[in-house]
């Protein structure tokens, strides 16, 4: 499989940078929105997700549970867990794991 990486303009403020292999996919995700009045609608997958916080600050919240986070903190999320985020600051940059890929995301 053929390394390629593939940007997709999600709206004015995020950004997804995407890399991936056949069970597994590496997400940077570019925030310019913040911070934000109110979190993301909460979602789910069957993925298994590793979010590493590169740059700003957020709230990340997982089953109910605000965790509050900086540049350089982790958080695992097992699939079928409820979870969002909300942005603290002007500019954050995620880089989220998944595995297996998230097809939904290469539509």
């Amino acid at each position: 499989m053929e390394n390629s990486i593939i940007e997709k303009k999600i709206s004015d403020s995020f950004k997804r940078t995407i890399i991936y292999l056949e069970n597994v996919m590496v997400v940077v995700c570019d925030f310019s929105n913040g911070p934000m009045e109110e979190p993301e609608l909460p979602h789910f997958h069957s993925n298994e997700q590793i979010t590493y916080v590169a740059e700003g600050e957020i709230l990340f919240f997982m089953d109910g549970i605000e965790h509050q986070m900086k540049k350089g903190d982790m958080i695992a999320v097992s699939p079928g867990i409820k979870h969002c985020i909300k942005t603290l600051s002007k500019e954050v940059k995620l880089i989220d794991s998944f595995t297996p890929i998230r097809k939904d995301f290469l539509l």
